[in-house]
């Protein structure tokens, strides 16, 4: 989504000003697409801080929809009829303006729903300027990751020795590591991990990970 050639409605200048939000959009769709586990019927995108000052959100929702649908079985996907196929494919859209405290500036956030259940959510935000998006929670979790790039995902127990034991396995398998982002919800509690990664880890990793019972959760997203 790089032109405003397939956006309905949308005049130059206020592509310009949504087309930042629509990379992040796209990015929350994507990468929720990959972490959760089952099929929703609901979505809410949730436009805070100086997002709800924006003249026009339709764009930014349908850049969403475009990345949560994206690994899809669909045929011609595109941002003209992307709204139609998540219809389609039993999934109704709201969106709402927030004048509600948010800890970022500007804010994006995104929930998906089956049936009254949240089965994910994403958010995202700009640090310093619009060049610079950051996905900055996951599940409610607090996290900081671009969105580019590949990355090792977990949960895992929160106890001394882990971030060294995964760089050891990443470095056996000559995965080389850009950042790292870690959350938990006490210590000793249960973390989320992050690893942004320059190769995709082998499947022999991942399967490593799998077989203690200390991770849960271990995938590969790609955005």
């Amino acid at each position: 989504m790089r032109n405003a050639v397939n956006l309905p409605f949308l005049d130059a200048r206020t592509f310009e000003q949504v087309k930042p939000y629509m990379a992040l959009g796209e990015a929350l769709g994507k990468l929720l697409a990959q972490v959760v586990p089952q099929q929703v019927d609901r979505a809410h995108i949730t436009y805070g801080g100086k997002a709800q000052e924006l003249p026009n959100i339709d764009p930014i929702t349908r850049a969403v929809l475009m990345g949560f649908l994206a690994r899809a079985a669909v045929k011609d996907l595109n941002p003209i009829n992307v709204r139609g196929i998540a219809g389609t494919l039993g999934i109704s859209v709201e969106e709402k303006r927030s004048n509600e405290p948010v800890t970022f500036n500007e804010w994006l956030h995104v929930q998906l729903f089956k049936g009254d259940e949240k089965i994910g959510s994403a958010g995202g935000t700009f640090f310093g300027s619009p060049n610079n998006p950051r996905i900055v929670r996951l599940f409610s979790n607090p996290l900081e990751i671009p969105i580019h790039g590949t990355f090792l995902m977990f949960n895992n127990q929160d106890r001394p020795g882990i971030v060294g034991h995964v760089g050891s396995l990443l470095s056996k398998h000559n995965v080389n590591i850009a950042n790292l982002s870690l959350s938990r919800d006490h210590a000793g509690g249960h973390a989320l991990s992050v690893f942004h990664v320059d190769s995709e880890p082998p499947a022999e990793l991942l399967e490593e990970l799998r077989r203690d019972s200390v991770f849960s959760n271990v995938r590969v997203v790609k955005l």
